[in-house]
């Protein structure tokens, strides 16, 4: 973890392929950042809010730009605000006032983890006071928007250039189910996750080489159980229109301590294979758009 605020929001790490070689793939880790801003001001213990990290994920996927892929981190975290989900899914309860645009309350919101947490995954209160409305303004305006504004572009350019889009929603999970967790708490999860927004937000196909790839690797996989992808698949997919969207959840247990957040020995097969993956999703895009 780290505080430092002269940080940009987002890194972005482009193809280092030359154009001819690019891909029409994108990865992005919504959930990965480390850098907690000055202005946060939480009262929940530090490794509270560590634990709903998706840490080390960009790392796992750093080799996306040498398959002439593009790569987008977050470096804020979730607990700040969340980039996976909806504009509309305020938490009245987190707010002093009334929020002056439209609101959409998900299950999300009702577990206190909307696009301004309320709640760490314990059920323990993040801040002893409310936050003004002018406050989660700014969190949007210079974190939430331009992380959004920089997946969009990518994909977008990647779309016209090409005439079809692959991007990877990354994403990792805890290797056990928790309170405010869909299947209820102690449940083992799966090594892999894929999310597709029951079919809708990538072709059927695309998700099904994802998972081939994945256990012919060894690992096992479900599909929508019980991550089915949230706002970044759900809001630049078309599959009608070739854009494909696929949330990737990785369990924790396969490369780092969940506790103290550090990478374990698992780390380095895990990322050896992740590079894999990049490579058959690279290869992949490229002979759809030939």
């Amino acid at each position: 973890m780290n505080s430092h605020n002269n940080l940009p929001a987002i890194e972005v790490s482009v193809p280092k392929l030359d154009a001819k070689n690019t891909v029409p793939v994108v990865f992005d880790s919504p959930h990965s950042g480390t850098f907690y801003p000055a202005d946060f001001n939480f009262s929940a213990p530090l490794n509270k809010l560590r634990a709903t990290e998706d840490t080390h994920v960009e790392a796992l996927y750093a080799k996306a730009p040498d398959y002439g892929a593009t790569l987008i981190a977050a470096n804020f975290p979730r607990s700040y605000i969340d980039a996976n989900r909806s504009l509309l899914d305020i938490d009245a309860d987190v707010i002093d006032g009334d929020w002056p645009g439209e609101i959409a309350v998900s299950e999300k919101t009702k577990n206190g983890i909307g696009l301004v947490w309320r709640l760490v995954n314990n059920g323990q209160e993040i801040y002893t006071r409310k936050l003004s409305v002018a406050e989660i303004e700014t969190r949007i305006k210079n974190y939430y928007a331009p992380y959004h504004q920089t997946v969009k572009t990518a994909l977008d350019t990647a779309h016209q250039q090409w005439g079809g889009v692959w991007h990877i929603n990354c994403h990792s999970m805890p290797a056990i189910s928790c309170a405010i967790d869909a299947e209820g708490p102690g449940i083992a999860r799966a090594d892999f996750v894929l999310g597709d927004r029951d079919g809708t937000t990538c072709a059927p196909e695309f998700t099904e080489f994802v998972a081939i790839s994945l256990r012919t690797m060894g690992y096992s996989v479900k599909l929508n159980d019980p991550y089915k992808g949230v706002e970044l698949v759900r809001a630049y997919s078309n599959p009608a229109q070739n854009r494909h969207s696929l949330q990737v959840e990785i369990n924790c247990k396969l490369y780092m301590n969940e506790l103290t957040r550090e990478r374990t020995d698992g780390f380095v097969q895990l990322e050896a294979n992740i590079e894999k993956l990049i490579a058959s999703v690279a290869a992949y895009a490229r002979e759809k758009c030939q």
